[in-house]
């Protein structure tokens, strides 16, 4: 086994891995609930952007209705977050499954 090349190997696998996390968040997810009535913008670095409501949504007799919604919507978008990083690590580690990476 030759150390040389694996802590070359590992060297450059870091400094793939510093550029995904600048892709990631430079990308955008967006989620939806509600038929689309709420809408989650997240970045691929899980940071929340923004928030859309549409106003049909808005029912002063049913909020508890829509804080559902937007607690749906971002966690989708969350969910699609990680699935993008996991997809996109997967590249670089070959699949493998490398406890401590993202």
């Amino acid at each position: 086994m030759d150390i040389q090349k694996m802590m070359k190997q590992a060297q450059e696998a870091q400094t793939k891995m510093v550029a995904l996390q600048e892709e990631l968040a430079n990308e955008t997810i967006e989620a939806s609930a509600g038929g689309g009535m709420v809408k989650a913008t997240m970045t691929g670095a899980y940071e929340l952007t923004s928030i859309k409501i549409d106003p049909s949504a808005v029912d002063t007799s049913d909020i508890e209705l829509l804080e559902d919604m937007v607690v749906a919507a971002v966690n989708e978008a969350f969910r699609s977050a990680a699935e993008l990083a996991n997809s996109r690590m997967a590249e670089i580690t070959g699949g493998m499954n490398i406890p401590g990476l993202m």
